[in-house]
């Protein structure tokens, strides 16, 4: 099973939007073959908790606007740290750089095939993507072929 194109469509307005506000290491995973509670994932991540939330903001406000979806749990506004915005369809991951280099969430799904963003969303890159292809470089190399 792959990716409804509904899915691939949110996630492309939720990446954009994202990338709008400067989110870096801007990511999608189609993870339909995977899990049956949701076709894919967003990952994008900020600097600081501000940040954060303002992503977050616009990711919702884009998503509402232009395809008419709102997310039916949102969790992790407390601390900004990482917010979760679960749309069903989609699960948009939004983390501090921090969160996103220590949970490395690039290496649990690294086996699922990653998804076409657009092309703003797709030239952020920052310390998480380092990190994680430094992660798979190490794996390979220590012969970790999950």
């Amino acid at each position: 099973m792959t990716a409804t194109d509904r899915s691939i469509e949110l996630i492309n307005v939720a990446a954009q939007a994202a990338a709008d506000k400067l989110a870096h290491d801007i990511i999608a995973y189609d993870v339909s073959d995977v899990l049956s509670i949701t076709d894919a994932f967003l990952l994008a991540s900020a600097p600081n908790d501000r940040q954060v939330k303002s992503i977050v903001d616009e990711i919702e406000e884009k998503l509402n606007k232009q395809l008419g979806a709102k997310p039916v749990r949102r969790e992790g506004d407390r601390d900004a740290r990482w917010i979760l915005l679960d749309y069903v369809d989609i699960v948009v991951h939004v983390q501090h750089s921090e969160e996103r280099v220590f949970y490395a969430l690039e290496r649990l799904w690294k086996d699922c095939p990653e998804l076409d963003l657009p092309e703003d969303a797709k030239a952020t890159r920052g310390k998480a993507a380092e990190h994680a292809e430094q992660s798979a470089a190490a794996d390979a190399a220590a012969g970790d072929f999950r």
